[in-house]
């Protein structure tokens, strides 16, 4: 195991937590030391084989970012937006490259990771599936081709207990929507298509949420010119495809320089 890429779990309790502890013990390249919680969860001193519902592995879930920090190549962060402050903190000052999949930040924790940045690696991934990081590429060319004509709405679909809306992802989709035909993606996103009396705007990108079941998460755009429009859409079927693509982005962060890096980096998309 002296190769392999030792990495810290944080928010080891959600539902994304535990997929990724799934897929670091089941991966040969990785080896987990330490899965962190926060300090009012049930989850605490529990055996994390225990808390995914295996056998014990020797290794409990914990609320210690500094040790977790210290022992691991890299930190992989899904915790809620709450502990993004704290678990930065911890990758700046102990130099420990961090992937943040946290989804729904406001503008100031979007610019701590932009500070943090520039004292460790930091990679930030609303959605870490492959399929979604293409899908984006593919909006910001159908977007520039298609020009200011187009009417673009983004529908997305999530299970009832996710928090933030529109998704990370469907966020993601409009900025590059915006960026293919050189917009400001603040000027145009539109999010209040119900109960507006306000007549629609050229030029703008809308955006519609379903929250039902068990949804994992699904995202349309709809790019809309005269008689005929286009749809590109993903779907996912399985959590685990979000746990892999966080497990590639880990392995893909040991050993990076400090600064600011995406999924494109990863699927060598950056160019």
């Amino acid at each position: 195991m002296s190769n392999s890429v030792k990495i810290a779990v944080l928010g080891a309790s959600g539902r994304m937590g535990q997929q990724l502890i799934k897929a670091i013990l089941a991966d040969a390249e990785c080896q987990l030391v330490a899965a962190v919680t926060h300090r009012q969860s049930s989850s605490l001193g529990k055996d994390v084989g225990s808390l995914i519902g295996m056998a014990d592995v020797g290794l409990t879930v914990t609320h210690d970012l500094t040790a977790a920090a210290t022992a691991a190549d890299v930190l992989v962060d899904f915790s809620l937006p709450q502990a993004l402050a704290d678990n930065l903190t911890v990758a700046r000052q102990s130099g420990t490259p961090i992937v943040v999949c946290t989804t729904g930040l406001n503008e100031q924790q979007n610019q701590d990771l932009q500070l943090a940045a520039e004292q460790t690696a930091v990679l930030y991934a609303a959605n870490t599936s492959l399929g979604v990081n293409l899908l984006r590429e593919l909006v910001r060319t159908a977007s520039k081709a298609l020009g200011a004509k187009a009417d673009i709405e983004i529908l997305e679909a999530h299970h009832t207990a996710k928090r933030d809306a529109p998704s990370g992802t469907a966020l993601a989709l409009g900025v590059a929507a915006a960026e293919g035909r050189n917009q400001v993606f603040s000027d145009v996103a539109e999010y209040q298509r119900n109960y507006n009396d306000q007549p629609h705007q050229p030029g703008s990108i809308g955006f519609a949420t379903l929250r039902a079941g068990d949804i994992v998460g699904e995202h349309t755009v709809f790019l809309v010119l005269g008689g005929e429009r286009l749809e590109l859409t993903h779907r996912v079927a399985d959590r685990k495809t979000f746990a892999e693509g966080a497990l590639n982005a880990a392995i893909w962060l040991k050993g990076q320089k400090a600064g600011f890096y995406s999924m494109n980096h990863v699927l060598g998309l950056d160019a």
